[in-house]
This record gives C-alpha cells, sequence and structure tokens, in this order.
C-alpha cells in the first residue's frame, strides 16, 4: 500500500494547519453545539424557559463523559496510527484502527447501560434536584439522550481516525451532517409538536444516528488503512498504548465533567445562603447561567483543542518520519495562533454579553438573572487567551509521542484547578469567588505549559531554537 501521506513531510505547514485543522475545529464545535442548539431552542421555549436551560445543563456534563472516552480512544488512535503510517508500517496502523472501534463499542454499551440503571443518583449528583420542575425535566431529557450515546461515542471516536487517513473533510462532512440534521428536526419537535425535552433529545439522537451511520461508509473505505476480521482483537499492549496517547484527551474533556459537577453543587450549596437565590423563584437561576457560561467556554475551547488536534496527524507522521525541525516550526506557529485565538474570543465574547444573554432566553428572566449572567460572563471568559495556549500545549506534547508531560500538565489544569478551585474558592468567598475559578486556573496553567513545551524542544535537540 502507497504512503499516501507522504506529502506531510514536504507541504508548506501554515497550509496542512489550514488543511487539517478547520475541518476539525468544525469537527468539535459541531460536537459542542448538539448541547448548544438544543439549549438555544429550549431557552426560547415558553412552556420550557429557564427550567428547562437548567435541566439541559444539568445533562450537559453526563454526555461529556461519553465524548471524554470517545476522544481518549479517537485521539490516541489518531496519533497512533499517524506515527505508524509515517514509518511506513500500514498494517500496524490498520490494527490499531480495528482495536479502537471495539473499544468504543464496548464502552459506549457500559455507559448507556449505567446511565439507563441509575438516572435518578447520577442526575442528582449533578445538582438537577435543586427544585421538582428542574429534576423533572432533566430526567425526561436524560433518558432519551442516554438512547443515544453509542451512536454519539462511535461518531466522535472515528472521527480522529478518519483524519488521520489523510481525509479531514470527510471527518468534517460526517459531524456537520448529524448537526444539521438536529438543527432541523430542534424546532419542529419543541414547537410544532410541543414535545419538550424529549423532542430536544430524540432531535439530537437522530443526528448522531446520521453520524454514526455516514461514519461506518468512511472507514469501510480508508486509503491507507484496510480492516480484516483480525484487526478488531484487541491486544492489551496495543490498546494501553493507544489510551496513554489520549489519556490527555480524555482529561481535557473529563474536566468539564468534573468542574461542573463541583461548580454545580459549590452553585447549590452557596446559592441557598444568598438572599435572592435561596428564594425558591430564584434558586435555579446560579445553575442556568453557570451552566451557559461555560457552554460558551466550551464552545471557544472547542476551537482551541481543534486546531491542536487537527495538528495530530501532521505532527506524528513528522515525528515518525523524523522531521525534527518541521515538528519545532509546526509548534511555534500553533502557539501563535491559539494565543491570536484565545484574544479574539475574550474580546468577542465579553463585549457581546448582552447579545448573548438575549439570545440565551434572558429577555422574559428576572434583573437578578441578567445582573449574575453578566457577571459569569466577564469573570469566567477574562483570559481565554490562557485558556487556548494551554489546550494547544497540551494537544502539542500529547501529538509528539509524550504522553506523561501531556498528561500532567492536563491534569494540573483540568482536575487540580478545574475542581479544586472552584471548591476552595466559592468557600472563602460565596458564589462571587466561584467566577474566578476558570481565569486563575489558567494563569497558574501558562507557567507549566511553558515549562513544558521548553522541555519538548530540549528533548528532540533543537537547542537552537527559540520556544516563544
Amino acid at each position: 500500500m502507497e504512503k499516501d501521506n507522504e506529502y506531510l513531510l514536504s507541504a508548506k505547514i501554515s497550509s496542512l494547519i489550514i488543511k487539517y485543522s478547520i475541518p476539525c475545529v468544525v469537527s468539535l464545535l459541531v460536537a459542542a453545539l448538539y448541547n448548544i442548539v438544543d439549549q438555544l431552542f429550549i431557552a426560547n421555549a415558553d412552556y420550557l424557559g429557564s427550567y428547562g436551560n437548567a435541566a439541559n445543563n444539568v445533562v450537559f456534563p453526563l454526555t461529556m463523559v461519553a465524548l471524554a472516552i470517545a476522544t481518549m480512544i479517537g485521539d490516541g488512535c489518531c496519533t497512533y496510527s499517524s506515527m505508524a503510517l509515517g514509518k511506513g508500517e500500514n498494517k500496524e496502523a490498520s490494527k490499531a484502527v480495528g482495536m479502537s472501534i471495539s473499544l468504543l463499542l464496548i464502552s459506549s454499551l457500559i455507559i448507556t447501560a449505567i446511565y439507563l440503571l441509575f438516572p435518578t443518583e447520577i442526575i442528582k449528583a449533578f445538582g438537577g434536584d435543586v427544585n421538582k420542575e428542574t429534576f423533572e425535566l432533566s430526567k425526561e431529557y436524560f433518558f432519551w439522550i442516554s438512547l443515544g450515546i453509542p451512536f454519539y461515542m462511535f461518531a466522535q471516536g472515528v472521527n480522529p481516525i478518519i483524519r488521520s487517513d489523510g481525509k479531514p473533510e470527510k471527518a468534517l462532512f460526517v459531524l456537520l451532517s448529524g448537526a444539521i440534521a438536529n438543527i432541523i428536526l430542534d424546532p419542529i419537535f419543541i414547537f410544532v409538536f410541543k414535545m419538550g425535552m424529549m423532542g430536544a433529545a430524540v432531535a439530537t439522537v437522530a443526528g448522531q444516528i446520521i453520524s454514526a451511520l455516514l461514519s461506518i461508509v468512511f472507514i469501510v473505505n480508508m486509503k491507507t488503512m484496510s480492516l480484516d476480521r483480525s484487526s478488531f482483537v484487541i491486544k492489551w499492549n496495543k490498546t494501553k498504548r493507544i489510551l496513554s496517547l489520549g489519556f490527555s484527551s480524555f482529561l481535557t474533556q473529563i474536566s468539564v465533567v468534573l468542574s461542573m459537577a463541583a461548580v454545580l453543587n459549590m452553585l447549590k450549596i452557596y446559592g441557598a445562603k444568598d438572599p435572592v437565590f435561596s428564594l425558591p423563584l430564584y434558586a435555579h437561576i446560579p445553575v442556568a447561567v453557570v451552566g451557559i457560561v461555560m457552554k460558551l467556554f466550551q464552545i471557544e475551547i472547542s476551537m482551541s483543542i481543534g486546531l491542536a488536534a487537527g495538528s495530530i496527524p501532521i505532527v506524528a507522521y513528522n515525528n515518525g518520519a523524523g522531521k525534527k525541525e518541521r515538528v519545532i516550526e509546526i509548534m511555534k506557529k500553533l502557539m501563535f495562533i491559539e494565543l491570536l485565538l484565545g484574544l479574539i474570543s475574550s474580546i468577542i465574547l465579553i463585549s457581546g454579553k448582552d447579545i448573548l444573554i438575549q439570545i440565551f432566553g434572558g429577555n422574559g428572566e428576572s434583573e437578578y438573572y441578567r445582573a449574575f449572567a453578566e457577571k459569569a460572563i466577564t469573570y469566567f471568559l477574562s483570559l481565554l487567551i490562557l485558556s487556548t495556549f494551554n489546550k494547544g500545549a497540551t494537544i502539542f506534547l500529547q501529538a509528539t509521542g509524550d504522553a506523561k508531560s501531556a498528561s500532567v500538565l492536563s491534569l494540573i489544569r483540568e482536575i487540580v484547578m478545574g475542581v479544586g478551585l472552584p471548591i476552595i474558592l466559592s468557600r472563602l468567598f460565596g458564589l462571587e469567588g466561584l467566577l474566578w475559578f476558570m481565569p486563575i486556573g489558567d494563569l497558574i496553567t501558562a507557567f507549566f505549559s511553558v515549562y513544558y513545551l521548553r522541555q519538548t524542544k530540549r528533548r528532540i535537540g533543537m537547542k537552537d531554537i527559540a520556544l516563544i
């Protein structure tokens, strides 16, 4: 089989980044937008309103659990198979793809079973019992979303694999098709048929099924890799390597779950001590608002992750082929773009906060809703320039095969800062302190990112080239 990806060794780096990263950015945005599109329509449905918003926010991190596992398997396989292809080991790359598909199917069925068996306990763990209305809507939405988990995980997990085959545009088409179906069906089910949270969820699942079916078509017709029955046999040594390469991606996504669990529970605890939000009529506002703001952050960070993840096949292929100078050049260009993205995103989101509040159903809400939303957007999103830098650094380390450094950096930002800081700051400063955990966490993490990137430069023997 020909090394169809050899152009990765010689093509202009900026052009390669554009070719691979833009489809990946859009693909990840599509993944994030599934839930956000639901929320937009829910927020503007009079019979659902902010209770529906709150319910949607409760379920959102539970979909991220599935995405985290799928991303770990998919990104790990993408890195592994791209390095193998760079060495001319197409058969080895094919085996990695087959094993990854098996892992996706098994893990998705396990997660679906857990969700269907323990819905009440899971929803309560994420603050869904803040009031009766939110709890009931959360259960309804969660049940139907759970049924789509196998399709969602398969489509998201094989998407990086399709990119590693040198066809990023096909990977984009797969997820975009599902998202368009969701956008079309959501208003029909919610506004025309009045199906409520069930309608929003069913529209989402329908889109996920379409993406999964298209993924199968492209996987079967890969150019650089081919699958047979033996490819799907799971072998521990290769599996361990694939999962280790994708572990930082897992931490990046699972942190959203852990962070939102910590944040939502702190909101419930300290909201109950607030003179306004302790009242039953307003108790759900902090949950609804912060959930929306964290999703805005997720949109921006999806672009950051997409830029870096799209570069994984380029970095890994060149690294596997021994092209160290090109690896460093990719790093320098990538980190510059990440910084620029963060700066522009922060300016746009903060300056446009009034419009964003209106879009997410703020017009019909109380003055307390709007005031808290304005404050949350400003505080949360003030240092996005460092958020994007940290994400880019983590994924670049992963792409070079340095799974340990990537995982440590992810652990620092996503778990220590993402979970620990919300708990500490809320205990010290109440609700307002909680809103500062994101920028403070990114500021501290940035020092570690610079350290690990410099270590990587020295590791590959390019001491004469400035990093940043």
